[in-house]
């Protein structure tokens, strides 16, 4: 018994750090989330927990190479220990208590192993950088790993284990990637990355550019204008392979569509303007509060 109120105790306070990590980065995840069952929503919460962990170590400009490599190769073995027969994993720390969470979210949801292994990948894409006008293909690779796969790691959570639910995290988390990154142009650009495709800027003439010399181009609202118009084509896919899903599982997946929609939306309003863009990558101009709240009153969030 004592061993029970032990364990009991350990999910308590490893579901209490994983919900601080997912409040602590003020993203609109959270906001979505707010529709789920708490089970299911501290699942997805363990989900986001780890993508933030091994987006930060990409991230850290303070690390070498080597160190970011070491310290992902760290988390491929942490994730590959969850779906060993034991399905022990001993990590120092948060890390343990993050693990703990993914273990339990494995158990309940059958998350695959493959997609955060994906996630790990596309994380890896972002460490070797910086990212400099990719071909299209790598660019959509890119997309599938760092967006799509998280997808696909949560809609078994929201209730749609199937193909169909993986086909919508494949069109949603391209159409939601795309508009981050015409979005973040400016912001990007600041600390070295263009993740515009290469193809996109030979046909504007502007092949060879630097980050910061495209942001300031005159040309840089028609690459968006393109990109965008590949972004539009993934929301509709999106939306048809929503409509053939369960209603009920879909409803986090279509406010997140909805709010990025709006974002996708406005930049267009706005001509892709480079200093709008600027605007739109700071998360207090993501999206008015009317808008929140209409989405939000549409989809039952209030």
């Amino acid at each position: 018994m004592a061993g029970a109120i032990l364990n009991d105790t350990h999910l308590l306070k490893a579901h209490s750090h994983v919900r601080e990590i997912v409040e602590q980065a003020g993203t609109s995840f959270f906001w979505a989330m707010r529709l789920l069952p708490e089970a299911r929503r501290q699942a997805n919460f363990s989900v986001y927990a780890f993508c933030r962990e091994v987006d930060d170590i990409a991230d850290d400009e303070g690390d070498s190479l080597a160190l970011k490599r070491e310290k992902l190769n760290i988390w491929r073995d942490y994730i590959a220990g969850l779906y060993a027969p034991s399905g022990a994993v001993i990590a120092p720390g948060d890390h343990g208590l993050l693990l703990t969470v993914l273990a339990h979210s494995i158990s309940q949801y059958g998350l695959a192993r493959e997609d955060f292994d994906a996630v790990i990948d596309g994380m890896e894409m972002d460490a070797n950088g910086p990212i400099i006008a990719p071909a299209h293909d790598e660019l959509l690779l890119y997309c599938d790993r760092v967006a799509s796969a998280v997808g696909r790691l949560c809609v078994p959570i929201f209730g749609q284990a199937d193909e169909k639910g993986r086909e919508v995290a494949t069109h949603l988390g391209l159409a939601l990637q795309l508009t981050n990154i015409i979005r973040d142009v400016p912001e990007d650009a600041s600390i070295g990355r263009l993740y515009l495709p290469k193809d996109l800027l030979s046909a504007q003439g502007m092949e060879g550019l630097s980050p910061d010399e495209v942001v300031h181009h005159a040309s840089l609202p028609a690459i968006c204008e393109a990109l965008g118009g590949e972004a539009e084509a993934a929301f509709s896919r999106a939306r048809a392979a929503i409509s053939e899903c369960d209603p009920k599982a879909m409803r986090a997946p279509n406010v997140m569509m909805n709010i990025y929609y709006q974002h996708l939306k406005r930049l267009r309003k706005q001509g892709w303007n480079p200093r709008e863009l600027q605007d739109m990558s700071k998360p207090r101009k993501a999206l008015h509060k009317a808008q929140k709240f209409a989405i939000g009153l549409r989809y039952g969030l209030f």
